[in-house]
């Protein structure tokens, strides 16, 4: 459609039912007919006497006669105890833009129209875009403006937020939801953002992401802090992870928060503590000069690459070296760090790529950000962490990220398989 009211759809496209297309169960030459139709005529989309508008007459015109068992005019209806009672109008927004429709009474009232039911005024479709247009980070003003721009629809603020509003009970059930027994891995981050709350400050969003024992990513769920990020509100979000079933994890990649390894302990006493390497990087550029940052990345890389512990304490001790009298704080943060660094160089090249070279968690933190960052802040926490959950639920819409990770983490996953032997299994029950 060129100027989003008149029909100007590829016939041919339509009868060979391609992807896009009329869906199964529907009949492609039937359609085909009814757009030929509607083009040959100048027939628009939209609009008094529009094909949507025709259509859907007929569609309820059809639900109203099978609820009373007789056409419209036909003699079989009279005295049958029920019959029609005029139409009553309204406007339903679509996809499309708005539509005007009669929706047919009954004398009794009993008549309950299922393709456009009663006090419905928007179609699915647009639930849809409002919600998607929300996981990206737009205000209700915002998308208010969209609908009104693309669909010429005028819709309140409010309803916005109601619809929006819907897919909190969908988020109390996920964050409640039975997970699995034991993990490969999990990553712990948190987010931080801006709630006004009396005034603006920065509040963490907890963010725990596992690994399954089939490879695919779980984000298990979201929760909001009140204050800086703690060990402490760690160790309470653990607690229900494992309450919500998870009793095993063979390793935790975290930052390098003061407790947390202990926390993590607490939970989970078998689990390998891993220092995120990309964390302990973003640290260290927070002591160096911006001009510095590139010659430290590249000196601190054959730190992490090196293939076992003893040349990872040579290579530390030549960054030291040549470093370390410029920015001591870096060669101390390292130092403090080494305990929880260290432990992915006793694993297979597999489990080191996948765990540390690459961080799983960072492509859904980013997602997160782009829609905090275009939000700015949030009136309370109930609406950032819908803000964060809608950006979480839009990660993967057509379903290829969820193939890339199951693809990338085969082979690590063969390597936990021998490394924590036997431990897995429980999640493949």
């Amino acid at each position: 459609m060129s100027d989003g009211s008149t029909i100007a759809v590829d016939t041919a496209a339509v009868a060979r039912n391609v992807p896009g297309q009329p869906a199964e169960g529907v009949d492609a030459e039937l359609v085909a007919q009814l757009v030929e139709q509607a083009r040959a005529a100048g027939l628009q989309l939209t609009g008094d006497d529009g094909l949507l508008q025709q259509l859907t007459k007929r569609v309820l015109e059809s639900e109203i006669t099978d609820h009373l068992g007789y056409d419209k005019g036909d003699p079989a209806g009279k005295n049958s105890g029920n019959s029609r009672n005029g139409v009553r109008a309204k406007t339903v927004l679509t996809d499309v833009g708005p539509v005007e429709i009669e929706v047919p009474r009954d004398r009794d009232g009993s008549f309950a129209p299922q393709i456009v039911k009663k006090r419905q005024r928007r179609l699915s479709g647009v639930d849809d875009t409002v919600i998607s247009l929300s996981a990206k980070g737009l205000t209700t003003g915002e998308i208010q403006t969209h609908l009104a721009e693309v669909y010429g629809a005028e819709v309140s603020r409010q309803t916005i937020s109601t619809i929006t509003d819907k897919v909190v009970e969908g988020m109390t059930e996920w964050q409640n939801r039975p997970l699995d027994p034991v993990y490969p891995v999990i990553f712990l981050d948190a987010v931080h953002v801006k709630i006004r709350d009396g005034k603006v400050a920065n509040r963490p969003i907890y963010l725990a992401l596992a690994v399954t024992v089939e490879g695919t990513r779980d984000i298990l769920g979201l929760w909001a802090g009140d204050g800086g990020e703690g060990a402490k509100f760690w160790l309470q979000v653990l607690t229900e992870l494992k309450n919500r079933g998870v009793q095993d994890a063979c390793m935790v990649v975290c930052d390098g928060l003061k407790g947390l390894p202990d926390a993590i302990g607490e939970v989970w006493p078998e689990a390998v503590v891993q220092t995120c390497v990309i964390h302990l990087l973003r640290a260290s550029f927070r002591y160096a000069g911006r001009q510095h940052w590139d010659a430290i990345a590249k000196a601190l890389k054959p730190v992490y690459t090196a293939p076992t512990e003893a040349a990872t304490r040579a290579r530390f001790a030549e960054f030291t070296e040549a470093w370390g009298g410029k920015y001591p704080a870096i060669v101390r943060l390292w130092q403090q760090a080494w305990a929880e660094f260290v432990p992915f160089l006793a694993f297979d090249a597999e489990i080191r790529t996948v765990v540390c070279s690459t961080n799983a968690i960072e492509s859904v933190n980013a997602r997160i950000r782009r829609a905090v960052r275009a939000r700015g802040h949030f009136p309370n926490e109930a609406a950032a962490l819908k803000c964060v959950y809608l950006a979480v639920m839009s990660l993967d819409p057509t379903g290829q990220g969820r193939r890339r990770w199951t693809m990338r983490w085969k082979p690590a996953l063969n390597a936990f398989d021998i490394a924590f032997e036997g431990r897995l299994s429980a999640g493949r029950k």
